[in-house]
């Protein structure tokens, strides 16, 4: 039989952990030296997975983290694999407490930071120079396509460097579903409005068809309203079919991209960026490594006075106390509360249930429950306080740390934070996902080593060293913010260079199908 120290085999989270963390594949037989009795592995344990460092008895509680992940379904021995076969998620009393009076300030700013962004006419500042096409509706997204496939064949590009590129925003919403009034309705909107509104673009055209309940002409007038850069629209029917539509398109978005090109980069406090965090193909490291060190990066970005935002309300269920316990105040809290109460009765009326959020890929990575996923996932949080809570792509208007209202879904999580105003974007991945979310650059964060080698194309930063001692949370979330203001500058990421961004606008879907 194989022997080893528990701590050098395993991670230990919290002293009052009923599971331990094995670094690597341990074989059944291996012993653990514990420092008092020797702890016999019952069974193989893959690496990532939890191995029972206490007997727990059926019904009993599991902790990781110091938080509840679950209960023991039937008697788990010490040594014993802890996962879907012997772990279940349940529901407990979780105490939403508003910590008032002990607000954690952040650490003082050393040196104030700045990046290289595009200052637009109504004050925001981008960090990409993109025209957009923004469809009013599902009918108007192959011209929109067309459109764009002939501005970039045309060669008019090459040009003008100073614009990113011109790509269409396609979905498959914008009609047979209830008009104003509809929160289906004003969720689709919301979504369009605000990428149209996004400082990552220098010019957008809004193409619809003329029949949709999602009017064109609405929609543009509604964005037109708060829009810091040129904005047109165009109607398939009004100009006599698709040839003619794509004609005008063509020519409206090249009447658009001399002031586009004239628009140059210029030193901005960082306290002008907005950057989101998500966590998609998550394993048992995201909690460990990746998620927390962006949560160092966010408090960084909030000392320089900056907004860090992250979402997926199915993914902090269970944790949501860790954070009204950090709310600016009870309103904001309410506001967290309320719509964990909304995800309740919206998973019940489907049939669903919220634990049924874990992948298979998350499974195997070594996540079992939405609770244990949850832990993980609010660590990208950081440490400061919550100072708001918005709804889904609602403007983001606070700084500090700001909460959004989304599913887990990844695409339909990165399109509402983009839509709220987000002008970078951090992504940590245990399984390797393939992402990018145009016009905002996404950054690969690898929550292992493994991942990040075996899909070094698609990966920025490789996390992993944290978890093997080769760096801190601390530093690494130094590296993360770095590199955060290296990409606002201009820097391409990895998803970027191979292409992504195109097909991953995907609005949330909450209007009955008519």
């Amino acid at each position: 039989m194989t022997s080893t120290s528990l701590h050098t085999a395993c991670l230990l989270l919290h002293p009052d952990d009923d599971v331990a963390i094995a670094r690597d594949a341990l074989p059944a037989g291996t012993v653990l030296d514990t420092g008092r009795d020797p702890l016999v592995l019952l069974d193989d344990v893959p690496g990532g997975h939890k191995v029972a460092v206490r007997a727990l008895p059926a019904g009993a509680a599991v902790h990781k983290y110091g938080q509840v992940i679950g209960f023991a379904v039937g008697t788990i021995e010490p040594g014993a694999h802890v996962h879907s076969h012997n772990l279940a998620f349940g529901q407990f009393e979780r105490e939403h407490e508003v910590a008032a009076g002990t607000e954690r300030s952040p650490d003082p700013v050393p040196a104030p930071r700045t990046f290289d962004g595009y200052v637009r006419a109504d004050g925001r500042v981008g960090t990409r120079n993109y025209l957009g096409i923004v469809t009013s509706v599902n009918c108007s997204a192959t011209a929109a396509r067309a459109i764009a496939r002939q501005v970039e064949a045309s060669g008019i590009l090459d040009d003008y460097p100073g614009v990113d590129g011109v790509f269409p925003l396609t979905h498959g919403l914008g009609c047979g579903m209830a008009g104003a009034g509809n929160e289906g309705f004003e969720v689709l909107r919301r979504t369009l409005t605000g990428y149209a509104q996004h400082p990552n673009f220098a010019g957008i055209l809004m193409l619809g068809l003329g029949c949709e309940v999602n009017q064109v002409r609405d929609l543009a007038d509604g964005a037109r309203s708060e829009v810091g850069v040129p904005l047109h629209s165009l109607s398939i029917q009004d100009l006599g079919g698709t040839r003619k539509t794509v004609a005008a398109g063509v020519e409206r978005l090249a009447a658009m991209l001399p002031e586009a090109n004239a628009i140059s980069r210029r030193p901005v406090p960082a306290s002008e960026l907005v950057m989101a965090m998500e966590c998609g193909g998550s394993d048992a490291w995201s909690g460990i490594t990746a998620n927390p060190a962006l949560g160092a990066a966010a408090d960084l970005l909030v000392a320089q006075g900056g907004t860090a935002v992250f979402g997926e309300t199915t993914e902090i269920y269970g944790a949501e106390h860790l954070l009204t316990r950090r709310a600016a105040g009870p309103e904001v809290a309410e506001k967290l509360l309320e719509r964990i109460r909304w995800w309740e009765k919206h998973v019940q009326a489907d049939g669903s249930s919220i634990d049924n959020n874990p992948s298979p890929g998350n499974k195997a990575g070594g996540l079992t429950t939405i609770l244990e996923k949850s832990l993980g996932a609010v660590a990208k949080g950081g440490t400061t306080t919550l100072r708001d809570v918005v709804k889904y792509a609602e403007r983001i208007t606070s700084r500090g740390l700001v909460f959004m209202d989304t599913p887990g879904y990844d695409p339909v999580n990165a399109t509402g934070m983009v839509a709220g105003g987000a002008t970078v974007l951090c992504f940590t991945t245990g399984r390797g996902s393939a992402f990018g979310c145009k016009p905002t650059p996404s950054l690969k964060l690898a929550t292992n080593t493994a991942v990040y080698e075996r899909m070094r194309d698609d990966m920025d930063l490789d996390c992993g060293p944290v978890a093997t001692g080769g760096a801190s949370v601390e530093e690494m979330g130094q590296l993360i913010f770095d590199r955060v203001l290296a990409v606002a500058s201009g820097r391409r990421t990895a998803s970027e260079e191979l292409g992504y961004g195109d097909e991953e606008f995907v609005p949330w879907q909450l209007a009955t199908t008519l």
